[in-house]
């Protein structure tokens, strides 16, 4: 039996915890806050076991030990163990707003990088930024999924849809914003499409999503709307091979307009409607979902 396993690292206060339980739900074995020493031989323990999925959170707690895991992650790989790395991220000011509402401490806010106590409370943003740096190693090899905008139930759902998809096909992930609201941080491409005709400034379409059968209609009759899909197709039809011979395991494609309401979203219900017979495809509605 191949064991899956899903790799959970991030930001404290992101919301790896919920992550986890969603994963658990999923019929994972679920570990958290495994020392990165212990990696190896507790991957070979569930391998005679004859487990077959398995989810592991790791963080900034283990920060001393943290450089091991690429190595090792690169030594389970070559056993032919299916990795999925997931980076849970959120803005610096959504972190220190939670910290705040939960009144809980930042685990660097008295240690510095050798986990040594310190004598005062380090400032919250210098921890933020110190544990950024502690983990952009990991970062840089994971699928991000920033949760500033994300509920726990919406964060739970996301998570389970991106591990339902076969662990050794990459997943084309195509999400709609607004950019008034920031670029999505985990995004790997982002196409702006707010010169497109706008259907908020009709009355009939103004409340209306870019799911409604209405509101496609009217922007399938411009035949801008229906070039910018094109050449949006083209571009990802021209790299995805090679993405996938990379062994990325998602690529998430942003596209964003003024309010994330109507553009952005009929063009990710037409795009992920498109590549769905090649790949392995994926949408999330960043602005409906947080409504």
């Amino acid at each position: 039996m191949t064991l899956e396993l899903v790799l959970i690292t991030g930001m404290s206060g992101s919301g790896k915890s919920v992550a986890l339980h969603a994963l658990e739900d999923a019929s994972y074995y679920c570990v958290d806050n495994l020392p990165p020493e212990l990696l190896l031989p507790f991957i070979e323990l569930e391998q005679q076991k004859q487990a077959g999925k398995v989810a592991i959170a790791m963080d900034v707690r283990s920060a001393q030990s943290l450089p091991l895991v690429p190595a090792q992650l690169a030594k389970l790989r070559s056993k032919n163990i299916h990795i999925r790395m997931l980076f849970l991220d959120a803005t610096t000011d959504t972190l220190v707003r939670r910290f705040s509402e939960t009144r809980r401490m930042h685990p660097l806010s008295r240690q510095n990088n050798y986990g040594e106590s310190l004598d005062r409370d380090r400032d919250v943003i210098e921890a933020i930024e110190m544990e950024r740096s502690l983990l952009s190693a990991l970062r840089e090899e994971s699928h991000i999924i920033d949760t500033s905008l994300l509920r726990s139930a919406k964060l739970q759902g996301y998570i389970k849809s991106l591990i339902s998809a076969p662990a050794t096909q990459l997943t084309l992930m195509f999400e709609s914003f607004a950019f008034k609201r920031g670029i999505p941080m985990h995004a790997d491409y982002v196409f702006d499409v707010r010169m497109l005709p706008n259907p908020h400034y009709e009355a009939a379409l103004k409340d209306l999503t870019g799911q409604d059968p209405r509101v496609a209609d009217w922007l399938a009759s411009y035949p801008g709307v229906k070039s910018m899909a094109e050449q949006i197709a083209a571009f990802l039809n021209a790299w995805l091979p090679d993405l996938s011979n990379d062994h990325r395991s998602y690529v998430t494609v942003a596209i964003g307009c003024t309010g994330g309401q109507h553009r952005s979203v009929y063009l990710v219900e037409l795009l992920s409607k498109t590549f769905a017979s090649d790949w392995v495809t994926l949408k999330r509605h960043r602005e409906l979902d947080t409504n």
